[in-house]
């Protein structure tokens, strides 16, 4: 395989995905290889368990070692987790030329006035996300190279972690075999592989629905304007079917998946499910209606949620370009329709867009065609959407001093 390989990791708290892959010169990327395990020691995004984390990261990078030594030196790694903040920063410099023209240094310059924001010594940056430059008072300038201004101006969205939560994920990584590329925030990278340009220009929220978390992205004139991370997922669909037809966990994700539905209007009360056939141990006999109603109820008080942080920025129900549905909990039947009821904008489930892919294997197409790995894949897309901070914040942390070494 050739030189440049890359390794996109997510170690969720369901699965752990991998997805090896080659950047190309024309911006596509090829896709060489996608491995898929039963994750352990993780919750909500966090380690909870290091040596059940490790040894099942530890079984991935293994398989990638066999395919590709070079990828395993070049992990790109998601963050997820509850605990992400974001924050506006502006940064402010003079252009340093005679002429007044505005070159890279320049730019670099204001970037790292942005960065300077005061933070706890156990957080850290991820991300610097540049959303508008201003040129002597004029504004929404996306790229000022070569422009001529005496004053040169940035707004950034600054994305900091609990610095402990990031260690240890990264800490994982490490004692299984890789090294760290790059740290890359979950719901940025779901919406780089899902979202379309024009759909990001006029306004919509990527909602990925993850096994135990569920991150939002808002974008608005092609700028990321507000992003979150609530600590509940798809499993905890599961769990609340455990708890009401009490039943094992296992059993009630068997029943989520094959006879689950997000719409209890529009499922017959009269149709049964004998849970001894599913698990000869469990006793009953719900109808489908009340397993609707379960899981109806957990994803409308996602929704809730969803529309309380759209509200506080200004744009419940004003996003031209609706919602776009991803993560494993999207592929619930029903669960479109559900969307447009709770959040009174049009929705549609999110894929990975193949116009940015390649595929260097047959057993790729899985990948393309399921809102469940639409955040590993754009992982590997992160340097279209990202770039990640020139440093960390400037702190005495020895962790952080640790982990300077793992970003550009």
């Amino acid at each position: 395989m050739a030189q440049s390989l890359i390794l996109g990791l997510d170690i969720g708290s369901d699965k752990v995905k991998a997805v090896i892959a080659e950047p190309t010169a024309e911006g596509r990327v090829v896709l060489h290889a996608g491995i898929t395990r039963p994750s352990r020691g993780v919750r909500r995004g966090v380690v909870v368990d290091m040596e059940a984390a490790v040894a099942v990261v530890g079984d991935v990078l293994q398989e990638v070692k066999q395919l590709s030594k070079t990828a395993l030196r070049n992990v790109y790694l998601r963050v997820g987790g509850s605990d992400v903040r974001t924050q506006t920063s502006r940064g402010i410099t003079a252009v340093a030329r005679a002429n007044a023209e505005i070159h890279r240094d320049d730019i670099d310059r204001v970037t790292r006035a942005s960065e300077a924001v005061n933070l706890p010594s156990n957080r850290m940056v991820i991300h610097t996300l540049k959303q508008e430059f201003i040129v002597d008072g004029v504004g929404d300038i996306q790229d000022p190279m070569g422009m001529v201004g005496a004053r040169l101006e940035v707004i950034s969205l600054i994305v900091d972690a609990f610095q402990p939560a990031v260690a240890n994920l990264s800490k994982c990584v490490e004692l299984a075999g890789g090294s760290i590329g790059a740290l890359i925030f979950g719901p940025t990278a779901s919406a780089s592989s899902v979202l379309t340009h024009n759909q990001k220009e006029l306004g919509v929220i990527m909602i990925d629905i993850g096994y135990g978390t569920t991150g939002i992205a808002v974008y608005e004139e092609d700028k990321l304007l507000h992003t979150k991370v609530y600590p509940f997922g798809a499993g905890h669909i599961t769990s609340d079917l455990a708890i009401a037809l009490k039943i094992p966990v296992e059993t009630a994700e068997k029943v989520k998946l094959s006879y689950g539905y997000a719409l209890a209007s529009e499922v017959s009360s009269k149709d049964k499910i004998d849970l001894g056939k599913i698990d000869h141990e469990a006793k009953g006999v719900p109808s489908r209606k009340f397993i609707a109603e379960v899981i109806e109820s957990r994803l409308s008080e996602i929704y809730e949620m969803v529309n309380k942080e759209l509200a506080s920025i200004g744009k419940e129900r004003k996003l031209p370009a609706g919602a776009v549905l991803t993560g494993g909990g999207a592929k619930m039947p029903g669960i479109v329709e559900l969307a447009k009821r709770e959040l009174k904008l049009s929705t549609q489930i999110g894929l990975p867009n193949r116009a940015s892919f390649e595929s260097g294997s047959s057993g790729m197409v899985e990948f393309l065609e399921s809102p469940e790995y639409a955040s590993v894949l754009g992982l590997i897309l992160w340097n279209r959407e990202i770039r990640p901070p020139r440093r960390m914040l400037a702190t005495d942390h020895p962790a952080v001093k640790f982990f300077r070494n793992f970003l550009p």
